[in-house]
């Protein structure tokens, strides 16, 4: 099992950034997908999730600014992030429960900066 993180980067606030994950070794739509995320200094954040029904649900400091998705044909999922400000600033881990397996990719750095 594999999942590959891309999409990070610097922007500056207000701008956005879509993330990516591409699972390989397991089937997103049938997995409860996560995105979390870790700031400098601090423990890993819970960011949002996708259901296995596709129903999503996010953190509260990121709701309304942020969306996930999946694509199941592309084995992909998203994570759509608007108005990024400097407190988004962290790497973020894409997660797949797959119970009783749990897998983790290996971040991509986001960092929001004026």
């Amino acid at each position: 099992v594999q999942l590959v993180e891309s999409g990070g980067g610097l922007v500056h606030p207000g701008e956005s950034l879509r993330l990516s994950c591409v699972a390989s070794g397991i089937d997103v739509s049938t997995s409860w997908m996560y995105w979390y995320r870790q700031a400098p200094g601090k423990g890993r954040e819970y960011v949002a999730e996708i259901t296995t029904a596709g129903s999503p649900h996010y953190a509260d400091s990121v709701k309304g600014r942020f969306t996930i998705s999946r694509d199941n044909a592309q084995n992909t999922l998203y994570l759509q992030m608007d108005n990024l400000q400097p407190e988004d600033t962290a790497v973020y881990y894409c997660n797949a429960d797959n119970h009783p397996a749990d897998y983790w990719g290996q971040g991509t750095q986001v960092t929001v900066s004026s």
